[in-house]
């Protein structure tokens, strides 16, 4: 098995058609097929912020439920789009209020059509995906070794949210601990969540959310070649929005 994990796409559909491209994969009856049979791993926040997320929406449920032809693990975005579906209070900022202008703006027949789609979606997506056959694990905000086979509300919590310390940046962004460097298992832990301006690697970790919504790039990594192939943001750069370590 050869794969593409590919990072928060969060609406950006243009740039995902052309990472696709660039990864060699070819549209046939509306979705992506590589030649060569490669798996496509979507890793969560495919919404909110960029201007398709509800295309990005048909698409990633086309492959992933539909054809089969890919796989995906829900992000936090993923999540507070999922609690408004389910009619909770959820409140409509950090990029789900695109989404939900989106959605509203839909005819009532597109919008149950679209609310099914994401709902079975992620109702259908394990918390994090193990890849045996690649020697990975997929988690959108990454995981630490010692939760690895569980799926407890702690592990859900640093899976979605990343290791959080309960503290807030003035920006309202909350203060997350760099779990990556005290990571030292053999399988890659593929991650993203946390924008940085290039992949990071540490360990056998790899953060491959570029930013693309803040105006950076849409990346993907590819195992077992361990490679990774970015192509460059169609949305203005947001700087302050991008995280640095040491």
């Amino acid at each position: 098995m050869k794969i593409d994990v590919i990072g928060d796409i969060h609406g950006c559909l243009e740039e995902l058609h052309e990472l696709f491209y660039a990864l060699g994969y070819q549209k046939q009856n509306n979705i992506f097929i590589h030649p060569d049979g490669r798996l496509p791993v979507f890793l969560g926040d495919i919404t909110d912020r960029g201007p398709h997320s509800i295309d990005v929406i048909r698409l990633v449920s086309e492959m992933v439920l539909q054809q089969q032809k890919a796989k995906y693990v829900p992000g936090n975005h993923c999540n507070k789009l999922y609690r408004y579906f389910l009619g909770n209070n959820v409140m409509q900022k950090h990029g789900l209020e695109t989404t939900v202008a989106e959605y509203l703006a839909l005819d009532t027949k597109d919008q149950t059509h679209i609310k099914r789609q994401f709902m079975t979606l992620y109702e259908k997506a394990p918390l994090y995906l193990e890849i045996t056959e690649v020697q990975a694990i997929v988690a959108h905000a990454g995981i630490k070794e010692s939760f690895i086979g569980r799926t407890d509300k702690k592990v859900k919590s640093f899976v979605l949210y990343g290791d959080t310390t309960g503290e807030f940046y003035p920006d309202g962004r909350p203060v997350r601990r760099d779990w990556a460097k005290h990571y030292h298992g053999d399988r890659w832990i593929v991650y993203g969540h946390t924008p940085v301006k290039k992949p990071r690697k540490v360990h056998k970790t790899i953060n491959i959310d570029t930013g693309c919504v803040f105006g950076n790039a849409l990346t993907a990594f590819r195992l077992p070649e361990e490679e990774t192939v970015s192509v460059p943001s169609k949305q203005p750069l947001v700087e302050e929005k991008f995280s640095y370590f040491d």
